[in-house]
């Protein structure tokens, strides 16, 4: 006996919150034609919540999620040493055929 599972896909304010921001770059966009979608999210967020928030907010099939976290460089301004902050990016893959146009409203 195979049980399906069940996908709920109510979206809330946390899937909101875990889809930060689209990346816009020429790279990004260049991996856009393959099906690929770059999202910035929080450092805490895992693969798992970042798939489902894009299939719910974007109404998408994902295959795959990739993550990235970058750690923040250290620059000087005017003699004074900073430190940039620490971000992820997810690389989201949708299905064959799927597609988000996130450049929509610039």
């Amino acid at each position: 006996m195979i049980k399906s599972k069940k996908t709920n896909n109510a979206v809330t304010a946390k899937m909101y919150d875990t889809l930060t921001r689209p990346v816009i770059t020429e790279k990004s966009m260049i991996s856009s034609e393959a099906g690929k979608v770059t999202f910035m999210v929080p450092l805490k967020a895992s693969k798992d919540e970042v798939k489902a928030a894009v299939e719910a907010i974007f109404n998408v099939k994902v295959t795959k999620v990739n993550t990235i976290r970058q750690l923040g460089k250290q620059k000087r301004f005017r003699g004074y040493v900073g430190q940039r902050s620490d971000y992820k990016k997810a690389v989201v893959t949708l299905a064959e055929g799927q597609n988000i146009d996130v450049t929509t409203g610039l």
